[in-house]
Protein backbone atom coordinates (compact mmCIF):
# COMPACT_ATOMS: atom_id res chain seq x y z
CA UNK A 1 0.00 0.00 0.00
CA UNK A 2 2.87 2.06 0.71
CA UNK A 3 4.23 1.63 -2.59
CA UNK A 4 0.75 2.25 -4.26
CA UNK A 5 1.59 5.66 -2.62
CA UNK A 6 5.02 6.28 -4.01
CA UNK A 7 5.26 9.32 -6.61
CA UNK A 8 7.35 6.67 -8.55
CA UNK A 9 3.70 4.18 -8.77
CA UNK A 10 1.76 7.07 -10.41
CA UNK A 11 1.12 5.09 -13.49
CA UNK A 12 -2.10 3.69 -14.95
CA UNK A 13 0.33 1.25 -16.59
CA UNK A 14 1.61 -0.05 -13.71
CA UNK A 15 -1.20 1.04 -10.52
CA UNK A 16 -4.01 -2.17 -12.11
CA UNK A 17 -1.26 -4.77 -11.25
CA UNK A 18 -0.21 -3.64 -7.99
CA UNK A 19 -3.84 -3.16 -7.11
CA UNK A 20 -4.79 -6.29 -8.18
CA UNK A 21 -1.80 -7.68 -6.28
CA UNK A 22 -2.91 -6.04 -3.50
CA UNK A 23 -6.21 -7.37 -3.55
CA UNK A 24 -4.98 -10.81 -3.76
CA UNK A 25 -2.54 -10.63 -0.83
CA UNK A 26 -5.34 -9.51 1.34
CA UNK A 27 -7.60 -12.22 0.29
CA UNK A 28 -4.86 -14.93 1.05
CA UNK A 29 -3.27 -13.70 4.54
CA UNK A 30 -3.67 -15.32 7.68
CA UNK A 31 -4.53 -13.44 10.03
CA UNK A 32 -6.28 -13.75 13.83
CA UNK A 33 -9.36 -12.74 14.49
CA UNK A 34 -12.16 -12.36 12.35
CA UNK A 35 -11.06 -9.10 10.73
CA UNK A 36 -7.62 -7.25 9.85
CA UNK A 37 -7.40 -3.48 8.85
CA UNK A 38 -4.78 -1.47 7.42
CA UNK A 39 -4.50 1.80 6.92
CA UNK A 40 -1.68 4.33 5.38
CA UNK A 41 -2.25 8.20 4.17
CA UNK A 42 -4.85 7.96 1.75
CA UNK A 43 -5.52 3.58 1.52
CA UNK A 44 -7.30 1.98 4.13
CA UNK A 45 -7.70 -2.11 3.65
CA UNK A 46 -10.38 -4.22 5.80
CA UNK A 47 -10.45 -8.01 5.46
CA UNK A 48 -13.67 -10.04 6.81
CA UNK A 49 -13.65 -13.88 7.63
CA UNK A 50 -17.17 -14.79 6.31
CA UNK A 51 -18.91 -18.08 6.93
CA UNK A 52 -22.06 -19.25 4.92
CA UNK A 53 -24.67 -18.28 8.05
CA UNK A 54 -23.93 -14.42 6.99
CA UNK A 55 -26.19 -12.83 8.25
CA UNK A 56 -25.08 -9.22 6.54
CA UNK A 57 -22.27 -6.34 7.29
CA UNK A 58 -22.20 -2.24 8.15
CA UNK A 59 -19.58 -1.15 7.75
CA UNK A 60 -18.87 2.61 8.49
CA UNK A 61 -15.69 5.03 8.54
CA UNK A 62 -14.17 6.05 11.73
CA UNK A 63 -15.72 9.90 11.62
CA UNK A 64 -19.21 8.65 10.99
CA UNK A 65 -20.97 9.13 14.50
CA UNK A 66 -22.97 11.98 14.66
CA UNK A 67 -21.30 15.01 12.88
CA UNK A 68 -22.50 15.24 8.76
CA UNK A 69 -20.26 17.72 8.45
CA UNK A 70 -16.90 15.61 7.98
CA UNK A 71 -15.30 15.77 4.21
CA UNK A 72 -14.79 11.92 3.87
CA UNK A 73 -17.54 10.30 6.15
CA UNK A 74 -18.57 6.73 3.88
CA UNK A 75 -20.30 3.86 4.90
CA UNK A 76 -21.27 0.28 3.49
CA UNK A 77 -24.19 -2.40 4.06
CA UNK A 78 -23.72 -5.65 2.62
CA UNK A 79 -27.09 -7.77 2.51
CA UNK A 80 -27.00 -11.63 3.62
CA UNK A 81 -27.38 -12.67 0.09
CA UNK A 82 -23.91 -12.20 -0.69
CA UNK A 83 -22.40 -15.28 -0.05
CA UNK A 84 -25.53 -16.88 -1.44
CA UNK A 85 -23.88 -18.01 -4.60
CA UNK A 86 -20.34 -18.98 -3.13
CA UNK A 87 -21.57 -21.10 -0.56
CA UNK A 88 -23.28 -23.26 -3.30
CA UNK A 89 -19.48 -24.27 -3.37
CA UNK A 90 -18.91 -25.45 -0.04
CA UNK A 91 -15.53 -23.35 0.88
CA UNK A 92 -13.87 -23.85 3.80
CA UNK A 93 -13.97 -20.05 4.27
CA UNK A 94 -14.98 -16.71 2.66
CA UNK A 95 -13.06 -13.81 2.58
CA UNK A 96 -14.70 -10.44 1.88
CA UNK A 97 -11.76 -7.60 1.14
CA UNK A 98 -12.63 -3.46 1.13
CA UNK A 99 -10.22 -1.34 0.15
CA UNK A 100 -11.00 2.35 0.66
CA UNK A 101 -9.26 5.26 -1.94
CA UNK A 102 -9.65 8.99 -0.24
CA UNK A 103 -7.42 10.04 -3.66
CA UNK A 104 -8.95 9.02 -6.96
CA UNK A 105 -5.47 9.70 -8.92
CA UNK A 106 -5.13 6.33 -10.45
CA UNK A 107 -8.99 5.99 -11.34
CA UNK A 108 -9.10 8.95 -14.05
CA UNK A 109 -10.78 8.39 -16.91
CA UNK A 110 -11.02 9.67 -20.41
CA UNK A 111 -13.53 12.61 -19.22
CA UNK A 112 -11.28 13.50 -16.32
CA UNK A 113 -14.63 13.33 -13.90
CA UNK A 114 -15.17 14.91 -10.70
CA UNK A 115 -15.67 12.75 -8.10
CA UNK A 116 -17.27 13.15 -4.29
CA UNK A 117 -14.60 14.27 -1.84
CA UNK A 118 -11.96 12.08 -4.45
CA UNK A 119 -13.49 8.54 -2.04
CA UNK A 120 -13.47 5.34 -4.13
CA UNK A 121 -14.38 2.63 -2.12
CA UNK A 122 -14.06 -0.97 -3.68
CA UNK A 123 -15.41 -4.22 -2.38
CA UNK A 124 -14.57 -8.29 -3.64
CA UNK A 125 -15.10 -11.64 -2.34
CA UNK A 126 -13.34 -14.82 -2.37
CA UNK A 127 -14.81 -17.21 -5.02
CA UNK A 128 -15.73 -15.32 -7.92
CA UNK A 129 -17.35 -12.07 -9.05
CA UNK A 130 -20.71 -10.95 -6.89
CA UNK A 131 -23.68 -9.31 -9.02
CA UNK A 132 -27.19 -9.35 -10.09
CA UNK A 133 -27.97 -9.23 -5.90
CA UNK A 134 -31.53 -8.77 -5.24
CA UNK A 135 -31.03 -7.35 -1.92
CA UNK A 136 -28.25 -4.30 -3.03
CA UNK A 137 -25.63 -3.44 -1.63
CA UNK A 138 -25.46 0.20 -0.18
CA UNK A 139 -22.73 2.57 -0.20
CA UNK A 140 -23.32 5.73 1.31
CA UNK A 141 -21.01 9.00 0.49
CA UNK A 142 -21.44 12.62 2.88
CA UNK A 143 -20.20 15.58 2.13
CA UNK A 144 -19.62 18.78 4.54
CA UNK A 145 -21.97 20.95 1.99
CA UNK A 146 -25.08 21.04 0.33
CA UNK A 147 -24.79 19.27 -2.70
CA UNK A 148 -28.32 21.22 -4.45
CA UNK A 149 -27.06 22.50 -7.87
CA UNK A 150 -25.11 19.21 -8.67
CA UNK A 151 -26.42 16.14 -10.58
CA UNK A 152 -24.83 13.28 -8.64
CA UNK A 153 -24.41 10.13 -9.71
CA UNK A 154 -23.38 6.64 -8.57
CA UNK A 155 -20.95 5.07 -10.99
CA UNK A 156 -18.53 2.09 -10.44
CA UNK A 157 -15.05 1.15 -12.05
CA UNK A 158 -15.62 -1.01 -15.07
CA UNK A 159 -11.85 -2.62 -16.30
CA UNK A 160 -11.01 -2.32 -19.90
CA UNK A 161 -13.51 -0.30 -21.04
CA UNK A 162 -11.55 2.69 -22.24
CA UNK A 163 -8.60 2.60 -24.79
CA UNK A 164 -6.54 5.33 -23.37
CA UNK A 165 -7.06 4.52 -19.50
CA UNK A 166 -7.17 0.83 -17.66
CA UNK A 167 -10.76 1.75 -17.09
CA UNK A 168 -13.72 4.05 -17.30
CA UNK A 169 -16.57 5.14 -14.97
CA UNK A 170 -20.14 3.35 -15.52
CA UNK A 171 -23.48 3.86 -14.18
CA UNK A 172 -24.72 0.47 -15.03
CA UNK A 173 -26.34 -1.54 -12.19
CA UNK A 174 -26.18 1.34 -9.80
CA UNK A 175 -29.25 3.17 -8.73
CA UNK A 176 -28.77 6.97 -7.21
CA UNK A 177 -30.36 8.35 -4.13
CA UNK A 178 -29.89 11.47 -2.36
CA UNK A 179 -31.97 11.21 1.68
CA UNK A 180 -30.10 14.99 2.22
CA UNK A 181 -28.34 17.53 0.35
CA UNK A 182 -25.33 16.23 2.19
CA UNK A 183 -25.76 12.47 1.39
CA UNK A 184 -25.78 10.44 -1.49
CA UNK A 185 -26.90 6.71 -1.23
CA UNK A 186 -26.01 4.02 -3.94
CA UNK A 187 -27.95 0.93 -4.06
CA UNK A 188 -25.88 -1.59 -6.64
CA UNK A 189 -26.17 -4.96 -7.39
CA UNK A 190 -22.64 -5.91 -7.55
CA UNK A 191 -19.37 -5.84 -5.92
CA UNK A 192 -16.43 -3.87 -7.31
CA UNK A 193 -14.98 0.11 -6.78
CA UNK A 194 -17.66 2.35 -6.39
CA UNK A 195 -17.50 6.12 -6.03
CA UNK A 196 -19.66 9.64 -7.13
CA UNK A 197 -19.55 11.94 -10.08
CA UNK A 198 -20.43 15.28 -9.61
CA UNK A 199 -21.10 17.99 -12.54
CA UNK A 200 -23.04 20.97 -12.57
CA UNK A 201 -26.61 20.85 -12.92
CA UNK A 202 -28.43 23.77 -14.15
CA UNK A 203 -31.88 22.50 -14.19
CA UNK A 204 -32.73 19.61 -12.76
CA UNK A 205 -36.51 17.98 -14.39
CA UNK A 206 -39.07 17.48 -11.42
CA UNK A 207 -39.97 13.34 -10.93
CA UNK A 208 -43.76 14.35 -10.89
CA UNK A 209 -43.21 15.42 -14.87
CA UNK A 210 -41.91 13.00 -15.69
CA UNK A 211 -44.99 9.93 -16.18
CA UNK A 212 -46.52 12.59 -18.31
CA UNK A 213 -43.67 14.19 -20.50
CA UNK A 214 -43.01 10.36 -20.98
CA UNK A 215 -46.80 9.83 -21.99
CA UNK A 216 -46.74 13.13 -24.33
CA UNK A 217 -43.30 12.14 -25.59
CA UNK A 218 -44.77 8.10 -26.86
CA UNK A 219 -48.00 9.20 -27.62
CA UNK A 220 -47.22 12.26 -30.19
CA UNK A 221 -43.60 10.10 -31.73
CA UNK A 222 -46.24 6.92 -32.18
CA UNK A 223 -48.65 9.13 -34.48
CA UNK A 224 -45.75 10.80 -36.29
CA UNK A 225 -44.35 7.10 -36.88
CA UNK A 226 -47.46 5.66 -38.29
CA UNK A 227 -48.21 9.17 -40.41
CA UNK A 228 -44.39 9.74 -41.13
CA UNK A 229 -44.76 6.17 -42.98
CA UNK A 230 -48.02 6.38 -44.30
CA UNK A 231 -47.21 9.28 -46.72
CA UNK A 232 -43.64 7.23 -47.45
CA UNK A 233 -45.58 4.54 -48.60
CA UNK A 234 -47.99 6.37 -50.53
CA UNK A 235 -45.36 8.26 -52.49
CA UNK A 236 -43.77 5.11 -53.63
CA UNK A 237 -46.90 3.70 -54.36
CA UNK A 238 -48.22 6.41 -56.12
CA UNK A 239 -47.62 6.34 -59.98
CA UNK A 240 -47.54 9.89 -61.07
CA UNK A 241 -43.70 10.90 -61.39
CA UNK A 242 -43.50 13.62 -58.78
CA UNK A 243 -41.17 16.62 -58.59
CA UNK A 244 -38.36 17.62 -56.47
CA UNK A 245 -39.94 19.58 -53.84
CA UNK A 246 -42.17 16.70 -53.25
CA UNK A 247 -39.28 14.22 -53.26
CA UNK A 248 -37.55 16.79 -50.49
CA UNK A 249 -40.41 16.43 -48.25
CA UNK A 250 -40.54 12.70 -48.38
CA UNK A 251 -36.70 13.01 -47.39
CA UNK A 252 -37.57 14.52 -44.49
CA UNK A 253 -40.21 12.28 -43.68
CA UNK A 254 -37.79 9.47 -43.43
CA UNK A 255 -35.65 11.46 -41.45
CA UNK A 256 -38.44 12.54 -38.84
CA UNK A 257 -39.27 8.66 -38.84
CA UNK A 258 -36.11 7.29 -38.64
CA UNK A 259 -35.52 10.14 -35.48
CA UNK A 260 -38.95 8.91 -33.74
CA UNK A 261 -37.86 5.17 -33.67
CA UNK A 262 -34.89 5.02 -32.70
CA UNK A 263 -35.65 7.78 -29.79
CA UNK A 264 -38.61 5.46 -28.68
CA UNK A 265 -35.88 2.52 -28.58
CA UNK A 266 -33.12 4.33 -26.89
CA UNK A 267 -34.63 4.27 -22.98
CA UNK A 268 -34.86 0.59 -23.31
CA UNK A 269 -31.84 0.08 -24.50
CA UNK A 270 -29.76 1.81 -21.86
CA UNK A 271 -31.35 -1.44 -19.37
CA UNK A 272 -27.97 -2.79 -18.35
CA UNK A 273 -29.54 -6.50 -19.54
CA UNK A 274 -28.26 -4.66 -23.14
CA UNK A 275 -24.89 -5.03 -24.05
CA UNK A 276 -22.90 -1.99 -23.74
CA UNK A 277 -22.17 -2.41 -27.92
CA UNK A 278 -25.69 -2.19 -28.63
CA UNK A 279 -26.34 0.82 -26.52
CA UNK A 280 -23.56 2.90 -28.29
CA UNK A 281 -24.62 1.73 -31.80
CA UNK A 282 -28.36 3.02 -30.68
CA UNK A 283 -27.13 6.41 -29.82
CA UNK A 284 -24.94 6.99 -32.67
CA UNK A 285 -28.10 6.24 -34.97
CA UNK A 286 -29.88 8.81 -32.41
CA UNK A 287 -27.59 11.43 -33.10
CA UNK A 288 -27.31 10.69 -37.09
CA UNK A 289 -31.11 10.84 -37.18
CA UNK A 290 -31.18 13.98 -35.13
CA UNK A 291 -28.40 15.44 -37.64
CA UNK A 292 -30.22 14.13 -40.45
CA UNK A 293 -33.94 15.37 -39.85
CA UNK A 294 -31.84 18.99 -38.83
CA UNK A 295 -30.40 18.95 -42.15
CA UNK A 296 -33.33 18.27 -44.53
CA UNK A 297 -35.38 21.27 -42.37
CA UNK A 298 -32.31 23.41 -43.30
CA UNK A 299 -32.63 22.25 -47.03
CA UNK A 300 -36.45 22.88 -46.57
CA UNK A 301 -35.65 26.50 -46.47
CA UNK A 302 -33.17 26.74 -48.21
CA UNK A 303 -35.58 24.94 -51.26
CA UNK A 304 -38.04 27.59 -50.30
CA UNK A 305 -35.81 30.35 -50.32
CA UNK A 306 -34.72 29.35 -54.09
CA UNK A 307 -39.22 29.25 -54.98
CA UNK A 308 -39.68 32.23 -53.48
CA UNK A 309 -36.68 34.39 -54.66
CA UNK A 310 -36.12 32.60 -58.07
CA UNK A 311 -39.63 32.12 -59.48
CA UNK A 312 -37.93 31.99 -62.67
CA UNK A 313 -36.70 28.81 -65.03
CA UNK A 314 -34.06 27.32 -62.50
CA UNK A 315 -32.75 24.04 -63.70
CA UNK A 316 -29.85 22.54 -61.51
CA UNK A 317 -28.88 19.31 -62.99
CA UNK A 318 -29.24 16.37 -60.47
CA UNK A 319 -31.23 19.03 -57.86
CA UNK A 320 -32.31 16.21 -55.81
CA UNK A 321 -29.25 13.86 -55.82
CA UNK A 322 -27.39 16.48 -54.59
CA UNK A 323 -29.40 17.17 -51.40
CA UNK A 324 -29.82 13.83 -50.71
CA UNK A 325 -25.85 13.31 -50.82
CA UNK A 326 -25.45 16.45 -48.54
CA UNK A 327 -28.79 15.86 -46.06
CA UNK A 328 -27.70 12.03 -45.42
CA UNK A 329 -24.06 12.02 -46.02
CA UNK A 330 -22.97 15.32 -44.09
CA UNK A 331 -24.48 13.72 -41.03
CA UNK A 332 -22.83 10.54 -41.23
CA UNK A 333 -19.55 11.96 -41.57
CA UNK A 334 -20.22 13.84 -38.26
CA UNK A 335 -21.15 10.72 -36.45
CA UNK A 336 -18.47 8.65 -37.79
CA UNK A 337 -15.56 11.06 -36.94
CA UNK A 338 -15.90 11.37 -33.59
CA UNK A 339 -17.15 7.74 -33.08
CA UNK A 340 -13.88 6.81 -34.91
CA UNK A 341 -11.67 9.02 -32.57
CA UNK A 342 -13.52 7.44 -29.06
CA UNK A 343 -16.00 5.12 -29.10
CA UNK A 344 -17.35 6.08 -25.57
CA UNK A 345 -18.72 9.49 -26.91
CA UNK A 346 -22.31 7.52 -27.70
CA UNK A 347 -23.45 4.95 -24.44
CA UNK A 348 -25.69 5.35 -21.91
CA UNK A 349 -26.62 8.95 -20.88
CA UNK A 350 -27.67 9.50 -17.26
CA UNK A 351 -30.58 12.27 -16.68
CA UNK A 352 -31.39 13.47 -12.66
CA UNK A 353 -34.99 14.27 -11.92
CA UNK A 354 -35.52 15.19 -8.23
CA UNK A 355 -38.51 14.50 -6.42
CA UNK A 356 -38.99 16.75 -2.91
CA UNK A 357 -39.15 15.07 0.24
CA UNK A 358 -40.29 16.72 3.79
CA UNK A 359 -36.50 16.52 5.14
CA UNK A 360 -34.47 17.25 1.69
CA UNK A 361 -34.38 16.24 -2.06
CA UNK A 362 -34.67 12.43 -3.47
CA UNK A 363 -32.68 12.39 -6.82
CA UNK A 364 -33.74 9.48 -8.91
CA UNK A 365 -31.58 8.25 -12.63
CA UNK A 366 -33.46 7.85 -16.15
CA UNK A 367 -30.97 6.89 -18.48
CA UNK A 368 -30.84 6.56 -22.04
CA UNK A 369 -28.10 6.05 -24.78
CA UNK A 370 -27.37 9.22 -26.23
CA UNK A 371 -24.62 11.49 -26.58
CA UNK A 372 -21.67 11.39 -23.65
CA UNK A 373 -19.19 14.06 -24.71
CA UNK A 374 -19.68 17.20 -23.56
CA UNK A 375 -17.81 18.74 -25.98
CA UNK A 376 -19.74 16.65 -28.84
CA UNK A 377 -23.06 17.39 -27.36
CA UNK A 378 -22.55 21.38 -27.21
CA UNK A 379 -20.77 21.07 -31.17
CA UNK A 380 -22.77 18.88 -32.63
CA UNK A 381 -26.62 18.74 -30.92
CA UNK A 382 -26.96 22.14 -29.47
CA UNK A 383 -24.44 23.81 -31.73
CA UNK A 384 -25.65 22.31 -34.86
CA UNK A 385 -28.98 22.81 -34.12
CA UNK A 386 -28.68 26.29 -33.17
CA UNK A 387 -27.20 27.10 -36.71
CA UNK A 388 -30.05 25.42 -38.20
CA UNK A 389 -32.54 27.21 -36.82
CA UNK A 390 -31.34 30.54 -37.13
CA UNK A 391 -31.02 29.83 -40.94
CA UNK A 392 -34.64 28.70 -41.27
CA UNK A 393 -35.75 32.15 -38.66
CA UNK A 394 -33.76 34.12 -41.15
CA UNK A 395 -35.59 32.54 -44.21
CA UNK A 396 -38.98 32.42 -42.55
CA UNK A 397 -38.89 36.08 -42.02
CA UNK A 398 -37.40 36.74 -45.45
CA UNK A 399 -40.43 34.41 -47.11
CA UNK A 400 -42.86 36.47 -44.33
CA UNK A 401 -42.07 39.53 -45.80
CA UNK A 402 -42.29 38.33 -49.42
CA UNK A 403 -45.35 36.55 -48.63
CA UNK A 404 -46.70 40.65 -47.26
CA UNK A 405 -45.31 41.96 -50.42
CA UNK A 406 -47.27 39.84 -52.61
CA UNK A 407 -50.28 40.18 -50.60
CA UNK A 408 -50.44 44.00 -51.54
CA UNK A 409 -51.12 43.18 -54.97
CA UNK A 410 -54.15 40.34 -53.99
CA UNK A 411 -57.62 41.07 -55.07
CA UNK A 412 -59.27 40.22 -51.19
CA UNK A 413 -57.54 42.36 -48.98
CA UNK A 414 -60.79 40.94 -46.64
CA UNK A 415 -58.97 37.37 -46.58
CA UNK A 416 -55.52 38.65 -46.29
CA UNK A 417 -54.81 37.90 -41.93
CA UNK A 418 -56.35 34.65 -42.56
CA UNK A 419 -54.54 33.56 -45.31
CA UNK A 420 -51.38 34.93 -43.84
CA UNK A 421 -51.96 33.30 -39.74
CA UNK A 422 -52.00 30.19 -41.93
CA UNK A 423 -48.97 30.47 -44.23
CA UNK A 424 -46.97 31.43 -40.96
CA UNK A 425 -48.05 28.31 -39.51
CA UNK A 426 -47.39 26.41 -42.11
CA UNK A 427 -44.07 27.14 -42.25
CA UNK A 428 -43.15 27.28 -38.81
CA UNK A 429 -43.99 23.49 -38.84
CA UNK A 430 -42.36 23.19 -42.19
CA UNK A 431 -38.91 24.66 -41.52
CA UNK A 432 -38.95 23.15 -37.77
CA UNK A 433 -38.16 26.36 -35.95
CA UNK A 434 -39.99 24.94 -32.96
CA UNK A 435 -36.79 23.25 -32.49
CA UNK A 436 -35.19 26.00 -31.29
CA UNK A 437 -37.45 25.95 -28.08
CA UNK A 438 -34.45 23.87 -26.50
CA UNK A 439 -32.62 26.88 -25.93
CA UNK A 440 -34.83 28.22 -23.27
CA UNK A 441 -34.40 25.39 -21.20
CA UNK A 442 -33.67 27.22 -17.75
CA UNK A 443 -34.98 29.61 -14.88
CA UNK A 444 -39.05 30.14 -15.60
CA UNK A 445 -39.05 29.22 -19.27
CA UNK A 446 -38.07 25.37 -18.31
CA UNK A 447 -41.52 23.92 -17.34
CA UNK A 448 -42.82 25.36 -20.35
CA UNK A 449 -40.53 24.59 -22.24
CA UNK A 450 -40.43 21.00 -21.64
CA UNK A 451 -44.43 20.82 -22.44
CA UNK A 452 -44.05 23.11 -25.55
CA UNK A 453 -41.20 21.36 -26.66
CA UNK A 454 -42.11 17.92 -26.36
CA UNK A 455 -46.06 18.03 -27.90
CA UNK A 456 -44.64 20.27 -30.75
CA UNK A 457 -41.59 18.65 -31.43
CA UNK A 458 -42.87 14.73 -30.86
CA UNK A 459 -46.16 15.78 -33.28
CA UNK A 460 -43.94 17.15 -36.11
CA UNK A 461 -44.00 14.13 -38.51
CA UNK A 462 -47.29 14.22 -38.67
CA UNK A 463 -48.93 14.38 -42.33
CA UNK A 464 -51.47 13.94 -44.38
CA UNK A 465 -51.96 12.34 -47.92
CA UNK A 466 -54.30 11.07 -51.05
CA UNK A 467 -53.61 8.26 -52.98
CA UNK A 468 -53.05 8.89 -56.24
CA UNK A 469 -49.94 10.96 -55.78
CA UNK A 470 -51.44 14.15 -54.18
CA UNK A 471 -49.24 14.26 -51.06
CA UNK A 472 -48.09 17.11 -48.62
CA UNK A 473 -45.93 17.26 -45.37
CA UNK A 474 -47.22 19.60 -42.40
CA UNK A 475 -47.87 23.16 -43.67
CA UNK A 476 -46.60 23.15 -46.84
CA UNK A 477 -49.87 22.44 -48.83
CA UNK A 478 -51.01 25.42 -46.76
CA UNK A 479 -48.46 27.38 -47.76
CA UNK A 480 -48.64 26.12 -51.66
CA UNK A 481 -51.96 27.45 -51.83
CA UNK A 482 -51.26 30.74 -50.17
CA UNK A 483 -48.61 31.04 -52.77
CA UNK A 484 -50.58 30.71 -55.57
CA UNK A 485 -52.99 33.12 -55.21
CA UNK A 486 -49.54 35.92 -54.88
CA UNK A 487 -47.96 34.97 -58.30
CA UNK A 488 -47.90 31.92 -61.19
CA UNK A 489 -44.71 29.29 -60.97
CA UNK A 490 -42.32 30.04 -63.91
CA UNK A 491 -40.33 27.01 -63.75
CA UNK A 492 -39.11 24.40 -61.24
CA UNK A 493 -36.20 23.37 -59.68
CA UNK A 494 -33.76 20.31 -60.74
CA UNK A 495 -34.62 17.34 -62.47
Amino acid sequence: MENMEAPRARSSFSFPGQLHQLEQMLLNTSFPGHNLTLQTATIQSLAFKLSCDFSGLSLTSAAVKQVPQARSQHAMQFPSELTRDACKTRPRELRLICIYFSNAHFFKDENNSSLLNNDVLGAQLSHGHVNNLRDPVNISFWHNQSLEGYTVTCVFWKEGASKQHWGAWSPEGCHTEQPSPFQVLCRCNHLTYFAVLMQLSPALVPAELLAPLTYISLVGCSISIVASLLTVLLHFHARKQSDSLTRIHMNLHASVLLLNITFLLSPTFAMSPVPGSACTALAAALHYALLSCLTWMAIEGFNLYLLLGRVYNIYIRRYVLKLCVLGWGAPALLVLLPLAVKSSVYGPCTIAVFDSWENGTGFQNVSICWVRSPVVHSVLVMGYGGLTSLFNLVVLAWALWTLRRLRARADAPSARACRDTVTVLGLTVLLGTTWALAFFSFGIFLLPQLFLFTILNSLYGRTGGQPGGSHWAGGVWLVGCSLTKGFRWKGQVGD
